[in-house]
């Protein structure tokens, strides 16, 4: 029974992802971008076990990912999905497909992809060290991203949203500004916090209308050279410096 009292919010977030994929699904992008990759279509099956499993009730906390990476989120379909944290840590196995147009160096391997997600071990890592069982910390938390498109260029090389022209930021942006908002209201937290920078600004421009508590942690990429100083105790210390360290009783 208390099941099936959630099931209407995941059926809202489920109809908000097809209203999300059919709007980008319009959107062309320019060299040096050639291949784009939209796992919430070819890894649906993982994010929707995702999205039932942990995404069925209101939250104090939505953590906003900037967009999927390669060994991540783009084989599982989970944000931050390293393959292991997913299926050892979140208990969950999902069938993928593949990509319209694969990238012949970004092979979509799912479940089978031997490469790790440093992203998304780190901050699973720290969920699990800090809150135990998967479902204790997504009692509280839930992670999502902004933007659900992978953009790759030529020679494989990821191209993150931020760093494509303003003239395609301006589309893209409006379409996921408007999926974060819709996402916000069902989920109803008290915080929103950006992983990152980029997020952070994002969700100031998309939930500026709404009275909500917005925030920044520090992205757990490899590429900032703090996360590689420890990443844990680097989000333990921003997350209580914004007051929020309380959810971790």
């Amino acid at each position: 029974m208390a099941a099936s009292r959630h099931l209407p919010r995941v059926k809202k977030i489920s109809e908000l992802t097809d209203q999300l994929i059919g709007s980008l699904r319009h959107l062309r992008f320019s060299a040096p971008v050639t291949h784009i990759y939209n796992p919430l279509v070819y890894a649906r099956d993982g994010y929707e076990r995702y999205l039932r499993r942990f995404g069925s009730t209101t939250k104090a906390v939505v953590l906003v990912g900037m967009n999927p990476g390669p060994f991540g989120m783009a084989q599982t379909g989970v944000p931050f999905g390293d393959v292991e944290m997913v299926t050892g840590w979140m208990g969950i196995h999902a069938s993928v497909e593949q990509p319209r147009a694969p990238h012949p160096k970004r092979p979509v391997l799912g479940f089978a992809c031997r490469r790790s997600e440093v992203s998304g071990r780190r901050l699973w890592g720290w969920a699990r060290q800090r809150f135990g069982t998967a479902d204790n910390f997504f009692s509280r938390f839930f992670v999502l991203n902004y933007c659900p498109l992978v953009f790759m260029e030529e020679s494989g090389r990821n191209r993150t949203p931020d760093k494509l022209p303003a003239s395609e930021k301006k589309g893209l942006f409006a379409i996921c500004d408007h999926a974060l908002q819709q996402a916000i209201e069902i989920y109803r937290p008290q915080w929103v916090i950006g992983i990152g920078g980029f997020a952070e600004k994002r969700a100031v421009a998309a939930l500026v209308d709404m009275e909500i508590r917005i925030g920044r942690i520090s992205h757990p990429s490899p590429a900032n050279p703090r996360a590689n100083k420890g990443w844990a105790n680097l989000v333990e210390t921003e997350l209580s410096a914004m007051g929020v360290d309380w959810l971790s009783e």
